[in-house]
């Protein structure tokens, strides 16, 4: 019966993944055993299976059971996406530092020695950095997963009816969804940190590169590197939260929501500020020979650099709602089969 799926379900989705496929088996033998030994050869009721279950009681308590123990900092629940994560994160910091090492070197060999002992020194300072928030974001699932109306006694007693529904489908979020997301945050937060001086007009001399005519204000980036990295951060909770679910709950759609409007709102505060983007933009480019100076082609640019901050605006409001209907269409496709 779907009820008994649903239960054994609601047990094992809370224990480790390697405990799971031992313990749905074992639990479906017993609910067997105690309907037959109820019914005494006759055909169980959906009644009969509900008494059966309110004697096991909540599966809650009986996952603790299963788990020894009820205190964790990261349960075996979340255990299993925790290492997958961590290992994710690890690689991507990884990867990314030896990308920038890459870059650095082939734009200016010269300085290699430097470049090596920045290579190094990066993941002292970024691996520590990227444990902690991995870790910080999952216990924090950790808790207010636990948190609950039946844990603060505001609710009616456990009752077979309470039993959350099977995963649905149309609410699956695919697993390499997440975490390539996860992988594309920690590249920018390896790039924040380590290559802004990259970001801008590349100028070019005789093949080589002769000087960047960057974006951001650079006497005022590293005030703004914590800002960045937080946006980055909250970024990387939100796709845990979500592989960890593994499916869109109005909950997990509300969570996710939220981290965007903060996000959005942090952006566009840091971009509308008067020292986020660099005020010599225009000179710097005519002195490194991009442009001349009344010509179409600068006043063209001009036009476009001072709409800067207004086009970002417009692309984080147009993605902060797209993100919503998308979400809010994947939580209705699944209420609504």
């Amino acid at each position: 019966m779907e009820m008994i799926d649903r239960y054994i379900y609601a047990v094992t989705q809370r224990l480790s993944q390697s405990q799971r496929e031992d313990i749905s088996q074992e639990l479906r033998g017993l609910i067997t055993d105690m309907l037959e030994e109820r019914m005494e050869g006759l055909q169980a009721a959906e009644n009969d299976v509900e008494q059966v279950l309110s004697e096991l009681g909540d599966p809650k308590k009986l996952a603790q059971q299963y788990q020894g123990t009820k205190k964790y900092i990261i349960g075996p629940e979340l255990y299993d996406p925790f290492i997958m994560v961590m290992k994710v994160v690890l690689i991507s910091i990884v990867a990314a530092m030896s990308i920038i090492f890459a870059i650095q070197i082939i734009i200016n060999p010269v300085n290699i020695l430097d470049y090596f002992i920045d290579y190094i020194v990066s993941f002292v300072t970024t691996i520590p950095m990227a444990i902690g928030w991995v870790t910080f974001g999952f216990v924090f699932l950790e808790y207010f997963q636990n948190v609950d109306g039946k844990d603060l006694n505001l609710e009616k007693d456990w009752s077979p009816s309470d039993l959350p529904q099977l995963p649905d489908p149309k609410r699956q979020i695919k697993r390499h969804e997440p975490l390539t997301s996860i992988v594309f945050f920690i590249i920018l937060m390896a790039m924040a940190v380590f290559s802004s001086n990259y970001f801008g007009i590349w100028a070019f001399n005789n093949g080589e590169l002769s000087t960047v005519v960057p974006f951001l204000n650079e006497a005022t980036y590293n005030g703004y590197m914590l800002l960045i990295l937080l946006i980055l951060s909250l970024g990387v909770i939100k796709e845990i939260a979500k592989l960890v679910n593994g499916k869109w709950t109005n909950r997990l759609f509300l969570f996710t929501m939220f981290i965007d409007v903060i996000t959005v709102i942090v952006v566009m505060v840091m971009v509308s500020g008067p020292d986020f983007w660099n005020p010599l933009f225009m000179q710097e480019l005519v002195q490194a020979d991009m442009l001349t100076e009344g010509s179409d082609n600068y006043q063209t640019i001009e036009n476009i650099w001072e709409s800067t901050t207004l086009l970002t605006l417009l692309l984080l409001i147009g993605g902060l709602v797209w993100n919503i209907i998308a979400s809010w269409v994947k939580v209705r496709k699944g209420k609504e089969s």
